[in-house]
């Protein structure tokens, strides 16, 4: 089995690896597994409860926990989990604009899941990724 690295950003990362001991990404060989991210503010945890802006962040927020394990960010994401609360067309629409906006040059796999509840009261939306990064290319 390849060598597992983990990462924790700075600001929330950090805080919950310490709070609730798990990292935000890991990296197996040539893939970036990404915990699903959330509209948080990187710094300071704050949840912005209107859809599209928590969507907005929620795929900065990948795009940081990305490049902090060392990619380039959603050029190398292949797969796309997200998670809703509710699942609904704005919800959609907005998932939908970000990964044009994100991913011009490429479309990746997309599951998507209604949920009845997610890590944290004001959380809308919770996306993971994985993407693949030859370390060193």
């Amino acid at each position: 089995m390849a060598e597992l690295t983990y990462y924790a950003y700075k600001g929330v990362g950090h805080r919950n690896l310490e709070q609730f001991s798990y990292n935000q990404a890991v990296r197996v060989g040539d893939r970036i597994e990404c915990a699903g991210q959330g509209g948080w503010d990187p710094s300071t945890g704050v949840i912005n409860t209107e859809i599209n802006a928590q969507i907005d962040q929620a795929f900065t927020n990948v795009d940081l926990c990305l490049k902090d394990a060392g990619g380039k960010g959603w050029e190398q994401v292949f797969r796309v989990t997200s998670y809703h609360i509710p699942l609904n067309e704005e919800a959609l629409g907005a998932v939908v604009r970000n990964l044009k906006c994100w991913m011009p040059n490429h479309k990746p796999i997309w599951t998507v899941l209604g949920v009845s509840r997610l890590g944290m009261d004001d959380m809308r939306v919770e996306i993971e990724v994985v993407a693949h990064d030859p370390q060193g290319k």
